[in-house]
């Protein structure tokens, strides 16, 4: 059970979170300061610090949380799980983390989206940030099933999954579906880039 405290800085970090999208929706983020997001949460600019090193790190605020728990995933392979299998069940468990209470907010999904589609420094970070997850999930896969998956097969295949969800990701926010849509977007585009094309 979580204690007070730490429920205490989830409620903070959400608040910061809600301000700073807010003030970039409606001032830009270039022009918004971390002044104006921390007042926006009712805390002092150095509480801001506390969790956040930069306005940009508050838009990718729950990218490690969500890697370590993909990757705890796969290093919990099941026996005998075949790679494709657990890929695709890792998508799925990673969306439902994401619809847990607090994980997820869909309008705010579309927001953080359009954010890193169109501001330069947010679209530079976003490529990074990707770049750096596929890296981590191939070298997890491969660990997963070392001596029966090489790097390069590890690398081709976490590309592909990444790639393929990740776009969908992007064309299903963008084009306004619900969350259910975006759901099951997603989860199709997995299962296709670990079927292959010539099943499609």
């Amino acid at each position: 059970m979580t204690g007070l405290r730490e429920r205490k800085k989830q409620r903070t970090r959400r608040a910061l979170v809600t301000a700073a999208l807010r003030s970039f929706q409606e001032k830009g983020f270039e022009e918004t300061t971390i002044a104006e997001i921390a007042a926006g949460a009712e805390v002092s600019a150095r509480t801001f610090f506390s969790y956040f090193a930069s306005k940009e790190d508050v838009i990718f605020y729950d990218g490690p949380e969500r890697m370590r728990y993909v990757l705890d995933l796969v290093a919990g392979r099941r026996p005998g799980e075949p790679v494709a299998e657990l890929l695709v069940r890792v998508i799925r468990a990673s969306l439902k983390w994401a619809v847990d209470p607090g994980n997820f907010d869909l309008a705010e999904a579309a927001a953080r989206m359009e954010l890193m589609l169109t501001v330069p420094s947010l679209q530079a970070r976003a490529l990074h940030v990707l770049f750096e997850q596929q890296l981590q999930l191939a070298e997890a896969v491969e660990r997963a099933y070392e001596g029966e998956l090489g790097a390069l097969e590890a690398a081709a295949m976490v590309g592909s999954l990444v790639g393929a969800v990740k776009l969908t990701a992007v064309m299903s926010l963008t084009r306004g579906d619900s969350q259910e849509r975006v759901w099951e977007a997603i989860t199709a585009a997995a299962e296709i880039s670990m079927r292959g094309l010539s099943n499609v």
